[in-house]
């Protein structure tokens, strides 16, 4: 099974071309290999990689990067499972997927926390959805286990509805769209920067942020345990040159905006726009930890995992 594993995600790596290296690396390098996906969650990653900060803070080590291209969360855990992948930015349920029982990870950082990053959408023209107390008797949809799902629940809890008083749709966040243009359902639950493109389009409006709940919307730089323990001074770089990156958001030069615009699929104002909405702060704090138990609980609710267990365990903060 660990063979078949490995060779399929390397075939993707292969096929995809998404593996790169810096030619100009020493053969003896230490190598740290980092999984990204193309969410808005993660700006400061790419903005790093776009500059060449990682692959320059690594010389004194005699390190270097590849950099590895991941639609999402879920397949960026299986690479990090087979160790193909060393760090990994991942959305909070493949996070306490990643660190559940029998998974030797750790979290070292959050690359970003954002609430008003997931919202609830209804068609634009739908007059009799205009907030989250509409939302008895209407159809829903989301992903299945996902935070949009976690989401959905706390709405729904927050109004003092019952569950069984919506019709629940899973659909992928890839049909969310089309699930609402075509009538399937009268509200979708998905995230950034699927959510500013939708309302930007006028195919959309917001009917509930996620601020309106508890909801911290928590993303996690997760790494290997093994790979932490041996190479504790890379992850550190990586880190550090993510929090540079940060302070680059609010003047990008139009090249790096471009290269944003074709990774995430939106406009250069659009990416600005929505980098407003998340805290890029890298440091792992107490709310985050809480962020990511409630998580676990969410899991454990609709049955996606058996039991929680402790997240601040699983935690191991290399930035103060």
């Amino acid at each position: 099974m660990r063979k078949s594993v490995l060779l399929a995600l390397a075939a993707l790596l292969v096929f995809s071309g998404t593996a790169c290296k810096e030619k100009s690396v020493s053969k003896n390098a230490q190598i740290v290999n980092i999984a990204i996906q193309p969410s808005a969650a993660f700006i400061p990653l790419y903005i790093a990689r776009y500059k060449g900060y990682v692959e320059e803070a690594l010389k004194p080590l005699n390190a270097a990067a590849v950099w590895q291209d991941f639609e999402s969360g879920p397949p960026m855990n299986q690479s990090l499972a087979a160790e193909m992948s060393d760090i990994g930015v991942i959305g909070d349920v493949p996070t306490v997927t990643a660190l559940s029982a029998g998974n030797s990870m750790k979290v070292v950082g959050v690359p970003a926390s954002g609430p008003d990053a997931y919202a609830m959408l209804a068609r634009a023209d739908d007059k009799s959805f205009k907030s989250s107390k509409d939302m008895k008797g209407k159809k829903i949809a989301t992903v299945f286990g996902s935070t949009g799902h976690n989401f959905t629940m706390k709405l729904l809890e927050k109004n003092g509805f019952p569950f069984d008083q919506i019709e629940f749709i899973s659909v992928s966040a890839g049909e969310a769209a089309n699930a609402l243009a075509s009538g399937l359902c009268d509200a979708i639950v998905i995230w950034e920067p699927n959510v500013t493109r939708l309302v930007d389009s006028g195919a959309a409006k917001v009917v509930a942020l996620g601020s309106e709940t508890d909801l911290r919307g928590t993303n996690a730089f997760v790494v290997r345990a093994d790979y932490l323990a041996a190479h504790k001074e890379i992850i550190k770089v990586v880190l550090e040159q993510y929090k540079k990156a940060v302070q680059d958001i609010p003047n990008l030069d139009a090249q790096t905006l471009e290269k944003l615009s074709a990774a995430l699929k939106i406009t250069p104002e659009q990416i600005q726009k929505i980098a407003k909405k998340y805290d890029f702060s890298v440091t792992v704090s107490d709310n985050d930890i809480a962020s990511l138990q409630d998580t676990a609980r969410f899991l454990v609710e609709i049955g996606n995992m058996d039991t929680a267990f402790n997240v601040s365990a699983k935690v191991e903060k290399l930035l103060d």
